[in-house]
């Protein structure tokens, strides 16, 4: 077996099981979210539409010293976001800026928008636990 082969067995495919698994576990790992978590709370709901395997949902969930991200709907959900995948790819590799992607309708948001605005320390602290995921994310086309 090459070193290649080794390498492709460790990546992981954007928005599978497996993805959706590691990230929860980082998530839950994160010392940084479960201190946010102290003085924040918010449930987020991200539909991403046309994936290779169907529509995908998934959410974070933050409040009372936890933080989890998972499979589904959060519950309770304060905000929604949905988005196609050629989106959702865009924005999670950097070629698409996410404010830009919700400025012009790319991502539609539903729900609590101060509630999202008032927990962007959470969503920092959150792109830095995706960024270990995303060195070992596949994106299919």
């Amino acid at each position: 077996m090459s070193t290649d082969d080794n390498y492709d067995e460790e990546m992981i495919d954007y928005l599978s099981l497996a993805w959706i698994r590691e990230l929860s576990r980082e998530v839950r790992e994160s010392a940084e979210l479960a201190d946010l978590a102290t003085h924040h709370s918010i449930g987020v709901t991200q539909i991403v539409e046309d994936a290779p395997e169907g529509d995908v949902t998934y959410h974070l969930q933050v409040a009372d010293g936890t933080a989890a991200f998972g499979a589904g709907p959060a519950d309770p959900e304060d905000v929604k976001m949905q988005q196609s995948y050629e989106t959702a790819v865009a924005v999670a590799t950097g070629e698409l800026n996410a404010q830009e992607a919700f400025v012009t309708g790319k991502i539609l948001l539903f729900g609590d928008r101060e509630a999202l605005m008032g927990a962007q320390e959470v969503f920092a602290a959150l792109d830095e636990v995706f960024k270990t995921v995303r060195v070992r994310t596949r994106y299919l086309a």
